[in-house]
């Protein structure tokens, strides 16, 4: 049987409370990733992830934290748009290439 993993566990534990707008407690996370919180506290590395997601969700409230989440969101709609072009690019051509359908 494959051990499960933990961290990953954790991190969508902690990624779901920030989406839904909840505090990132360990009693939460514990719950959600089902988990007892002596196990977070115990290694580090998913206590960490906690932490991690705390500090993000308490930047995500400052100014800062808002225009780096929204230049992240503009570069991301920037390469779908770049793709999109790419692929409208694609069927034009192809287009181009098919003959019409005879009736």
């Amino acid at each position: 049987m494959r051990k499960p993993n933990l961290e990953r566990q954790v991190e969508e534990a902690c990624a779901e409370l920030l989406a839904n707008g909840q505090h990132v407690t360990l009693a939460e996370v514990a719950a959600r990733a089902g988990i007892g919180k002596a196990t977070i506290y115990r290694r580090p590395e998913l206590r960490a992830v906690v932490e991690e997601h705390r500090a993000r969700g308490r930047e995500a409230l400052t100014l800062s934290g808002l225009a780096v989440q929204v230049d992240q969101l503009r570069r991301g709609l920037e390469a779908v748009a770049g793709k999109v072009r790419l692929h409208e690019e694609s069927l034009r051509r192809l287009e181009r290439r098919t003959p019409p359908p005879s009736a």
